[in-house]
């Protein structure tokens, strides 16, 4: 299921900005954890992030056991 960052930041019980954290030091993965929109009104600047509810959980319960 792909959720918006702020759908996902609720049902993943960590803030927006630790998912950007996660995606900019290369925790989640683009295209298998998170994609960019493909709105054309988006782009190139800052488009909305959809998260991989699954592997996001996966990697966030990784991250918080070690």
């Amino acid at each position: 299921m792909w959720l918006s960052e702020k759908d996902a930041s609720d049902v993943l019980s960590v803030n927006e900005r630790t998912l950007e954290v996660l995606r900019e030091k290369g925790f989640l993965k683009p295209g298998c954890h998170w994609r960019s929109s493909n709105d054309p009104t988006q782009l190139p600047w800052k488009p909305k992030v959809f998260y991989q509810i699954g592997g996001c959980r996966e990697v966030i319960e990784y991250l918080h056991s070690n």
